[in-house]
């Protein structure tokens, strides 16, 4: 132990020092250590060999980043056809040729000097730049990190020239030659040969492990850029295969391009969009994936000013909408090219030139946004619009034929919000398992086919004589329809973008999911108008009139200005339908009251004036035409194979002259639509009569039941009618509309009651054992 101790006095002082040194290399100095001597450090200017490798490793992060580069400028030098090969993903050999216009040969010798450039003059000229370098830092960058080569021919040479690169100077291709660029054969354009990348930093040499993995990005790149460059053919390979990563030719389309690159899947189910603000300076145009396409991971091309770049609020903008149309964990295929005027854009602001700012970024986003929601809730940029001649002696179609002759509307669900993202599957309990699909064969298709609905004229007729919207006598009778091919109008009327957001503000988030993942039971209640669904191993009580209240409303907020028109064969006069209006109000008061309460002079004239002084205004908006003459020729068909109860019509056109506000346009829009929601409601139908059975000494119900009344047994016969077509309609059209489209407000609590739970139900089973 001594001897131990004895050895170390003998080190001498200066190893002493050096294994103290040793100690501490590599630990962060404090703050509030003394340098040593109390001396400050001195600052010292970097060796310009330093400065242009931290400058290269800021703007050449990977391989893609140097290939971005040399392809803007390949592009910015007018090529039509651009190759790029590639070599352990771009690592050992990255090589672009282009037919482009080429460089002179005097200009080689400070080709590759930092801040050399024929694109920029001044500091203000970065408020007028097209193009996509500006700078001159990218073949700068690269001879700093990897062995450069540049091969070029103009259009005025007898012969192409190529110069090798090294720290930005030109050196001589082997050792001992000269350095001047050398004559070679070649054609007109540049061919730059990248080798050995970052191959004197090998710290992020060592980073890329996965060549395969950057080569892919290589071709994702290149396909980008040859997605937008219309007229320039691009093509993309590995060095010494024959195949093709990308291969485009020049004349290709840019539909043409997205399905070579991103597959047939994609580009069947793109929509096209073009929009212009002139007050923001800006356009924009794109193609879009519709709501039957979505993947798991957003794909989005943004180019703003030809320039591709990245935007997180634009992506998470364009999400937002999209979240209203794809299901749960779906995404869309996105590209977008936004020209701003280049007075509005800064373009220097990230080394890579991946990002640029602009004046006014929240109104473009929200124009554009605004514009992608409204061309997928069209599907299609024109609609084909359903029409209906009904009244008088036309004949209507019962709901189920209409249902399975007519497909369900493909516009997107106009007002869902995002689900969240769910957590990962666990398997589920026995008592968690249900065994139910939507899809399979149902009780009701083994029972025989519903009636036809009523024609529209025996409605009206028995409405007039009976008082009673219920009395419709249905008949067998077809339908008649007209296509019409109509471009949809865009709305962009503050007032209608209000209301909507209303109704996703109001969204009850456990009641989307319900009824969008819903498995219809059956209806229960014609006259409390309920119906049963299942969802998931829970079983509900949903109160359908109102479910169809709110959908029916979403829907003319959804189509405003785009409905589909029931026309008459005949036009009606209005005045008599607001005059049988008034008469079953009249009936209804002396029911209830003995007598009229109310005083009903002039009323029918009035509300007939109002309707005829705004027709221009709810015929362009609402589709409900009244013609000169003071006649209803159609009214708004709001959804493909349902048609609402005609019997219904007069009371809808009365309630329309007083309750709605015509001097404000938002309670106007606000006020018609919920009427026009009322009068599509499947209405109420009384309960089948209980029989009671006489017994043999009851002879006074016997003979009660022998007289009974024709009349009465008719309205029962036209009651059970219509209950089967309401719920033929409410299994068949409605409820899996709602599944689609529905958003349900928090009020629509009130209308949901679960009736069972398969774990309650469970847990009953076992204590009863």
């Amino acid at each position: 132990m001594t001897d131990e101790m004895d050895t170390t006095d003998d080190i001498p002082e200066e190893t002493e020092a050096m294994a103290s040194t040793d100690d501490q290399r590599g630990v962060k100095r404090k703050a509030t250590e003394e340098l040593v001597g109390n001396a400050p450090r001195r600052i010292k200017a970097l060796s310009q060999t330093v400065v242009n490798k931290i400058a290269a490793g800021e703007i050449i992060i990977a391989p893609v980043h140097a290939l971005k580069e040399l392809l803007e400028n390949a592009v910015d030098a007018g090529s039509t056809s651009i190759e790029v090969v590639v070599k352990d993903g771009g690592l050992k050999l990255l090589q672009i040729t282009d037919n482009g216009s080429g460089i002179n040969k005097d200009d080689l010798d400070i080709l590759c000097e930092r801040f050399t450039t024929s694109k920029l003059k001044t500091f203000e000229d970065l408020s007028s730049i097209g193009t996509y370098g500006f700078r001159g830092e990218a073949l700068a960058s690269i001879s700093h990190i990897a062995h450069l080569s540049v091969t070029t021919r103009t259009k005025d040479s007898d012969c192409a020239w190529r110069a090798v690169y090294a720290d930005s100077k030109l050196i001589p291709p082997k050792p001992g030659g000269s350095a001047e660029p050398k004559p070679v054969a070649g054609r007109q354009g540049t061919q730059i040969t990248v080798e050995d990348l970052f191959f004197n930093i090998p710290n992020r040499r060592r980073a890329f492990r996965n060549s395969n993995e950057e080569y892919s990005k290589v071709v994702d790149m290149v396909g980008k850029y040859a997605i937008h460059c219309d007229g320039i053919a691009f093509s993309c390979k590995k060095h010494g295969e024959s195949s093709m990563g990308v291969a485009i030719q020049s004349t290709a389309k840019t539909i043409d391009r997205i399905r070579q690159i991103y597959g047939n899947a994609v580009a069947n189910e793109l929509i096209s969009f073009d929009i212009e603000d002139n007050r923001l300076g800006f356009k924009a145009k794109g193609l879009v994936s519709n709501a039957n396409y979505s993947i798991k991971k957003t794909t989005m091309l943004l180019f703003i000013n030809h320039r591709c770049v990245e935007s997180t609020a634009i992506r998470k903008s364009l999400e937002s909408v999209y979240a209203a149309f794809l299901p749960k964990g779906g995404h869309p295929y996105i590209y977008l090219s936004i020209d701003i005027e280049p007075h509005r854009v800064d373009v220097n602001v990230h080394p890579t030139k991946k990002e640029v700012n602009f004046l006014h970024e929240d109104e473009i986003i929200e124009t554009i946004s605004d514009a992608v929601q409204e061309n997928l809730a069209a599907v299609d940029t024109s609609r084909s619009f359903m029409t209906q001649t009904v009244l008088p002696g036309a004949n209507v179609a019962s709901t189920a034929a209409v249902a399975s002759a007519i497909p369900a509307s493909s516009s997107g669900r106009a007002f869902a919000t995002p689900a969240k993202s769910g957590q990962t599957p666990r398997r589920p309990y026995e008592n968690e398992m249900v065994r139910t699909d939507s899809k399979v064969r149902k009780i009701t298709t083994m029972l025989p086919p519903a009636a036809s609905s009523s024609s529209s004229g025996e409605i009206l007729r028995r409405m007039a004589s009976n008082g009673d919207a219920n009395d419709a006598s249905p008949e067998e009778v077809e339908e008649e329809y007209e296509v019409i091919d109509t471009v949809r109008r865009q709305i962009k009327l503050a007032s209608i973008k209000t209301l909507k957001t209303e109704v996703r503000d109001h969204a009850h988030e456990g009641l989307t999911e319900l009824f969008g993942n819903h498995t219809w039971i059956g209806v229960v209640d014609e006259w409390k108008r309920l119906a049963a669904v299942q969802n998931g191993i829970k079983l509900y009580l949903v109160d359908y009139g109102r479910a169809c209240y709110e959908f029916f409303y979403q829907l003319g907020l959804n189509d405003f200005g785009n409905f589909g028109e029931i026309r008459f064969e005949k036009p009606l006069p209005l005045a008599e339908l607001i005059d049988m209006a008034i008469e079953i109000e009249k009936q209804k008061e002396t029911a209830e009251f003995g007598d009229v309460q109310n005083d009903y002079e002039g009323i029918a004239q009035q509300v007939s004036n109002t309707l005829s002084e705004k027709k221009d205004m709810i015929g362009e908006y609402f589709s409900l035409r009244i013609n000169d003459n003071y006649e209803l020729e159609s009214i708004p068909l709001l959804l493909k194979g349902y048609v609402p109860n005609l019997a219904k019509l007069p009371s809808f056109l009365l309630r329309l002259g007083p309750r709605v506000n015509w001097d404000d346009e938002l309670e106007c829009f606000d006020c018609f639509i919920r009427e026009l929601a009322i009068f599509h409601i499947p209405e109420a139908i009384p309960r089948a009569p209980v029989s009671i059975d006489a017994q043999d000494g009851d002879q006074e119900m016997r003979d009660a039941d022998d007289v009974a009344s024709t009349e009465a047994k008719e309205k029962e016969r036209v009651y059970e009618k219509r209950r089967a077509e309401i719920s033929t309609a409410l299994e068949n059209i409605l409820f899996p509309e709602f599944r689609k489209r529905l958003l349900p407000s928090k009020d629509m609590l009130q209308g949901v009651t679960e009736i069972a739970n398969l774990k309650n139900l469970y847990k009953i089973f076992e204590r009863s054992c």
